[in-house]
């Protein structure tokens, strides 16, 4: 199912949560909704469910419009963060739900349920738990019975709002895994929220990058953290030392910081450097060694310029020795923005 936002706008009250937003998600893509709080991420999301309708703009699923349609009338799958699972209802009730209220000719019989429910607690690697209660299992499990729910139904499009919001950092990181699996196994065009960067460059195919209702760049992965359009990409996607200063002659300085800028033109500007691309160069700027904090493969070295800045360095774990005292920086890699 290919999705179309077409100059889409949303305002509650005075407040713009939507401003001409446009996307185009592929068949069978699994897409992150990345930002802040407020940048209009989830009233996206719930737009294209059918939950919010917007003031401007289309949604159109393949060629059919269906900007005013009903969830219903959509056939879209959805997952909240906090589950939203029947407590009174066992984990294969839960799951068959959406098909038991089917009406007439388009409620599948039992068996067909039967065999479907298991198919999905196959799917998800809950086999054999089908007679427990939403209770009886962990906030993963219940996690994996929330999607199983969703996919029950065969919907066109998944949508996922902060789904592994609830859960511990060590969950998170397996159910990752399980929803990408999932997705593989499906081929269901997905899209999901979440303001977890990691969550979004690990998981998704691509990402949008929203800020205070736009959407600020659209890329794979790679290409939002290694080629971000913006100061606001470059500043959220990743960590990021930041300077401000100013661009003369294809240079960019901020008090002792010199960086090259060749492609930015001469007067103010912002500059970032991630702190895996300084490098210890003989001829950089100054700085004065804090701090070295080894983390398994990496250092992660702490250091401050003359002026009292302070900035963040990770380098191999070999090259820890090296940082000690005052060293001399540069960077194989600067993201310099006029301003």
């Amino acid at each position: 199912m290919t999705i179309s936002i077409r100059s889409v706008e949303k305002k509650f009250g005075r407040y713009p949560a939507l401003n001409k937003v446009d996307l185009e998600i592929a068949d069978g893509e699994l897409l992150a909704l990345l930002g802040p709080s407020g940048s209009g991420k989830t009233t996206l999301l719930r737009t294209i469910a059918g939950l919010e309708f917007p003031d401007q703009g289309q949604v159109l699923f393949e060629d059919r419009d269906v900007t005013f349609a009903s969830a219903a009338a959509r056939r879209v799958g959805f997952v909240f963060q906090q589950y939203a699972l029947f407590k009174h209802m066992t984990v294969a009730k839960n799951i068959a739900f959406g098909l038991d209220v089917r009406k007439g000719g388009d409620k599948p019989s039992k068996a067909e349920i039967k065999a479907r429910v298991e198919e999905l607690l196959k799917l998800v690697e809950l086999d054999g738990l089908g007679g427990r209660y939403p209770s009886q299992l962990s906030g993963g499990q219940r996690q994996r019975v929330a999607l199983s729910r969703a996919l029950a139904v065969q919907p066109s499009v998944l949508l996922l709002d902060e789904p592994f919001g609830a859960l511990d950092a060590t969950v998170r990181k397996s159910l990752r895994k399980e929803l990408r699996r999932v997705h593989d196994a499906t081929g269901v065009t997905t899209i999901f929220v979440t303001h977890d960067q990691e969550e979004a460059l690990e998981l998704a195919d691509r990402v949008a990058i929203l800020n205070a209702g736009r959407i600020e760049q659209i890329g794979t992965p790679h290409e939002v953290h290694d080629d971000p359009a913006s100061p606001f990409v470059c500043g959220f996607v990743g960590e990021a030392n930041r300077f401000e200063g100013t661009v003369s002659g294809g240079r960019f300085t901020a008090g002792p910081v010199a960086l090259p800028a060749a492609q930015t033109v001469d007067g103010p500007a912002v500059a970032f450097v991630r702190p895996h691309d300084f490098v210890l160069e003989a001829g950089g700027f100054p700085v004065q060694v804090q701090r070295v904090v080894i983390q398994g493969p990496l250092a992660q070295v702490d250091a401050r310029l003359p002026d009292g800045r302070h900035i963040e360095i990770c380098a191999a774990r070999d090259e820890a020795a090296n940082f000690t005292g005052e060293v001399t920086l540069s960077a194989r890699r600067v993201h310099v923005f006029a301003v």
